[in-house]
């Protein structure tokens, strides 16, 4: 499976024939590959890749003596790729990997943390209708209302929806397509938003469901 890391420069628009398209513009690569994995020694098939060159101080001893013994540079991010076992010899430890890895027309699955919103309620979080403004409800008016049924069954069930923490979390968006490829700046732009802040860190894998 083919696979990049990158960070994701922002959202703009393009014309396609007159008609506007939403996309999103991600700076990918150059990643390397840091280690192989195969069925025989890890159990799996599976690529490990770096992103992001860093000063040697910014990694532990560990992290540091791991690159080093493949004369790479200290690098911030690495990910692990599965892949089948007969694509495994095509790839080599130490090897580039830049934004032509894909093609304009791919349909790709692009993973980020999404922005954290903090504490919300109910009506943000969840979509909840709001309570009548009237009939002395003036104050109730973004509550979440009633979360249980009274003496049966006395309490509220577990996993029910309500006001908390919002955001933050790992999220992927499925089967974007890539509308151009630039390898010559490692970008990549993509149709349609991806999850995260401008900045934010994003994995981009060949699409799993494609149809």
């Amino acid at each position: 499976m083919k696979g990049l890391l990158g960070r994701k420069i922002g959202m703009t628009q393009i014309f396609d024939e007159g008609v506007v398209v939403p996309v999103t513009v991600l700076q990918v690569g150059p990643c390397y590959v840091t280690q192989k994995k195969s069925a025989a020694t890890d159990g799996y098939s599976a690529i490990q890749v770096g992103f992001e060159e860093v000063k040697p101080k910014r990694l532990s001893k560990g992290e540091l003596q791991h690159l080093r013994r493949n004369q790479l540079p200290p690098l911030r991010h690495l990910r692990e790729f599965r892949v089948k076992p007969e694509e495994l010899d095509q790839y080599q430890v130490g090897q580039k990997l830049t934004a032509d890895v894909f093609a304009p027309g791919d349909r790709v699955d692009v993973t980020g943390t999404s922005k954290g919103r903090g504490f919300q309620g109910g009506v943000k979080r969840h979509g909840f209708n709001r309570q009548p403004k009237t009939h002395g409800a003036s104050d109730r008016e973004r509550a979440p209302g009633a979360a249980g049924s009274g003496t049966t069954p006395g309490r509220t069930y577990k996993g029910h929806r309500g006001p908390g923490h919002m955001g933050n979390e790992r999220v992927t968006v499925h089967n974007l397509t890539v509308v151009r490829v630039d390898a010559e700046r490692d970008m990549i732009v993509v149709r349609g938003a991806v999850p995260g802040p401008r900045g934010g860190l994003i994995i981009l894998r060949e699409a799993r469901k494609q149809g």
